[in-house]
């Protein structure tokens, strides 16, 4: 198994976002009550390449294909926020994700990273958890989805 994290292109925008598709999709199957969707833009090309051009974005390549992509924040004096982490379903539960999150954390000189969660996600809270991040607190979207918030120190 041949794992690369590299910057996204232009040209991976429509990858990653049907990539982006399925994962938030697969939530649907996996919690009861959670209708098919994702977040503000989840299915975008166009809020994708904004965020290749503005943000920093890695796709996750396995074996040459990609299966994934990082989303990351500068929010300044140190401070990272991971805004999206996404792995095709049929690569979920292989130790992609914890290999994300470590060549993350292992790339940007953070002092502080934080991220934003469904709060109906129970698997991704015992994730963040496992990797070191405290949930300090729940934000509501204007829309009603409410999402905890955690963060870790570095």
């Amino acid at each position: 198994m041949n794992l690369a994290f590299e910057p996204a292109t232009p040209a991976d925008a429509q990858t990653l976002i049907d990539i982006q598709i399925r994962a938030f999709h697969e939530d649907a199957k996996i919690y009861p009550n959670v209708e098919i969707g994702g977040p503000p833009h989840y299915d975008s090309v166009e809020v994708m390449l904004n965020d290749i051009e503005k943000h920093h974005c890695h796709k996750i390549v396995l074996d040459g294909t990609i299966i994934g992509g990082l989303i990351i924040m500068n929010r300044g004096e140190g401070h990272y926020h991971l805004h999206i982490i996404h792995i095709h379903p049929n690569y979920h539960n292989r130790g992609i994700g914890s290999q994300a999150m470590t060549f993350m954390e292992a790339t940007y000189p953070a002092t502080l990273w934080s991220l934003d969660t469904p709060a109906y996600a129970t698997r991704n809270h015992h994730f963040y958890h496992k990797l070191g991040y405290i949930k300090i607190g729940e934000v509501t979207e204007p829309d009603g989805f409410l999402l905890f918030s955690y963060k870790k120190h570095v």
